[in-house]
């Protein structure tokens, strides 16, 4: 064996050391990426990122809450995203990054409430969005721009606006 041929057979064991926890990692990553992959287009994850209502039905858990709201009043004027989510980008990106993270878990795991109710979190943000789009109607309630502890919520009277009649 030349010196050449030691040096090639010398820097190949070597190589084949090292890559060897190489491989194994390579091989996690790419089991993780894969299946990562693989559920976001199961789930069809990315029409989450759209303010299409449809999107909200890809979990069959959704299914009776999207059956009210064809039936409901807002229908024809509002999609979930305009009342359930922040209007500002990052904001409304992050809600429901956060949102699909509790509704993956609770749909996985199988320990959503049933019915399904709103975080408190979520309750705040519906909250603002129906004053914002209501606010010539409401500002005289709100005593205009100011809402306090003593300002009763407004799914408290009007629950059954966004997804019709509870059953």
């Amino acid at each position: 064996m030349t010196s050449s041929e030691s040096c090639v057979m010398s820097c190949w064991t070597t190589c084949c050391r090292l890559s060897v926890p190489a491989l194994a990692l390579c091989m996690l990553a790419g089991v993780l990426l894969g299946g990562g992959a693989y559920t976001v287009h199961y789930a069809e994850g990315f029409s989450y990122l759209s303010s299409n209502p449809k999107s909200c039905v890809n979990c069959h858990i959704m299914r009776d809450q999207y059956d009210g709201w064809q039936h409901a009043s807002h229908h024809a004027v509002a999609t979930c995203n305009d009342c359930h989510v922040p209007h500002d980008t990052i904001p409304k990106y992050l809600v429901k990054a956060e949102n699909g993270f509790w509704h993956s878990k609770g749909f996985t795991l199988q320990d959503f409430p049933e019915p399904i109710c709103l975080r408190p979190v979520s309750l705040k943000i519906l909250e603002n969005n129906s004053v914002q789009c209501h606010h010539d109607l409401v500002n005289d309630i709100l005593g205009h721009d100011s809402t306090g502890a003593q300002t009763p919520s407004c799914v408290h009277c009007h629950a059954s606006v966004g997804h019709g009649s509870r059953r």
